[in-house]
């Protein structure tokens, strides 16, 4: 059976190319974008089965109504893709309010009023996968990358939390952890190379350059992969809660979490410490 999918940020990137692998085999979308021009080529190629609209996804109510549209015009929702999103480059110390405040609402905000949009349609069906692209910067800390990162790990615990909240109405939900895809020709995928960039001071010159350096080592996804990709997760009978896209990060990863164990594993007389001998075994 065909499915219906709902993806945000489909005019490029990996959502454009989701949105071609999901079409390319018979599915039918309801492509957003926030200028559906970028989206006139695949109704050419699609027709009917492609329905194009326009969407900020830091309007709430626009996404309610853009979800209504679709989900009344194809009479269902199978696959929800929350994928709208984009990097604000920066050390912690040269953001601005405007721009964390501007980097949530996206990154976080506009996810949550999909995923709020599109539950009771899911919940109703008794069926639905939510996928929620993350990053690989959602699992590690880089720096310049403070303001993507928390908006990106927020994410994670957003997906998480959702998984175990809607498991018993039938939806699922995964994580998609991507890491350096070449989304944007002729530039660097590090997932961190291409984004917004704060107004720099020279105090963090010499760390730029050396991250400068070490950009572009990692070798870069195919976009059209990881589509192929996605399609396999989204046709699995359990999918997984998370799964990294491409594996130059993992050994990364794998460390940055053997590293958390070990030092609570170190610090835990201090932690047995803060809790107090009285209140041991009283936790509430």
């Amino acid at each position: 059976m065909s499915k219906v999918w709902f993806v945000t940020g489909s005019s490029r990137g990996l959502g454009r190319r989701f949105v071609e692998a999901a079409l390319g085999r018979g599915d039918r979308v309801a492509a957003t974008a926030r200028s559906t021009a970028g989206l006139d080529a695949l109704v050419a190629t699609y027709g009917d089965a492609v329905l194009p609209l326009e969407l900020d996804v830091t309007d709430k109510a626009a996404v309610f109504e853009t979800v209504k549209r679709a989900a009344e015009h194809f009479g269902r929702l199978d696959v929800v893709v929350n994928n709208a999103g984009y990097a604000q480059i920066g050390a912690i110390e040269e953001l601005t309010e405007a721009e964390l405040r501007a980097q949530l609402e996206t990154n976080l905000f506009g996810p949550l009023w999909v995923v709020q949009a599109v539950l009771p349609f899911l919940r109703d069906q008794r069926s639905g996968h939510i996928i929620q692209l993350s990053s690989a910067a959602g699992l590690i800390a880089m720096p310049l990358g403070g303001a993507y990162q928390a908006s990106r790990w927020a994410i994670e615990a957003l997906g998480e939390t959702l998984a175990k909240e809607v498991a018993g109405f039938g939806v699922k939900v995964t994580i998609v952890e991507p890491g350096g895809f070449a989304t944007r020709e002729g530039k660097d995928p590090d997932p961190l190379a291409n984004g917004h960039v704060s107004e720099t001071s020279p105090v963090y010159d010499g760390l730029r350059r050396r991250l400068a350096e070490m950009a572009g080592r990692q070798p870069a996804g195919d976009p059209a992969a990881a589509a192929q990709a996605l399609l396999k997760v989204v046709d699995l009978p359990n999918p997984p809660l998370r799964v990294l896209f491409g594996q130059g990060f993992h050994p990364m990863i794998k460390q940055a979490y053997e590293d958390r164990l070990a030092t609570w594993e170190q610090w835990q007389d201090l932690s047995a410490e803060a809790q107090g001998a009285e209140n041991v075994g009283a936790v509430r």
